[in-house]
């Protein structure tokens, strides 16, 4: 990215916001809803970061929801793009989804930095976990400098603009509502809140 991803997060604050039509909500309506990925299932998105502590604490809550998870939704991960700092672990996260191995790279990677306390935030230490975890390092390289991870995470930079985030973990139900620990109240707090805006929306749906 050209310009830095601060400035353009203090620029595009002033342009969007994001607001709770009534006090005390555990969750906030985004304005405008923002397009999803899913046409006919009910999309719920974690926004998150490597290398935060918080991610990683949520990490078990958002496993065990998702083993109980309704067939009428859709999970999806989208990495977090606050700081240039950052932008390193998008990169890695769409690389490793790209060679089919964000299965095998995920949660080792979260242990990693947060268990571990391995210092994994550049891209010659992360291409070193990726081939210690069976990635061709040169497939790793090419992959993660390609015009199409790039354009995902600048992607990923932009929608989290648009939903508005102000930090992570964060939960966006179908584009619509924005939820995390600090509008919950606890991190396992968000969890209710997921399934009522779940429930939410498919009354909706139901009653088109």
């Amino acid at each position: 990215m050209k310009l830095t991803i601060r400035t353009i997060y203090v620029l595009t604050l002033s342009f969007l916001f994001v607001f709770n039509v009534y006090a005390g909500q555990p969750y906030v309506r985004i304005q405008p809803p923002q397009p999803t990925q899913t046409e006919d299932k009910i999309e719920v998105v974690e926004v998150f970061w490597y290398g935060c502590p918080h991610c990683y604490e949520f990490e078990p809550y958002l496993e065990k929801w998702l083993e109980n998870k309704p067939a009428d939704v859709e999970f999806r991960r989208m990495p977090g793009v606050f700081r240039d700092s950052w932008i390193p672990h998008a990169h890695a996260f769409y690389t490793a989804e790209k060679l089919g191995v964000l299965d095998i790279i995920h949660k080792p990677l979260l242990d990693a930095i947060h268990k571990n306390k391995q210092n994994l935030f550049n891209e010659e230490s992360l291409k070193e976990f990726f081939v210690k975890h069976g990635v061709d390092g040169d497939a790793f390289t090419e992959i993660f400098h390609s015009n199409e991870v790039e354009t995902r995470v600048k992607q990923a930079f932009v929608m989290g603009q648009r939903y508005g985030l102000t930090g992570v973990p964060a939960i966006i139900i179908n584009g619509k509502y924005r939820t995390g620990g600090d509008l919950a109240g606890s991190l396992p707090e968000v969890l209710p809140v997921i399934d009522s805006l779940v429930e939410q929306e498919r009354a909706e749906i139901n009653n088109q």
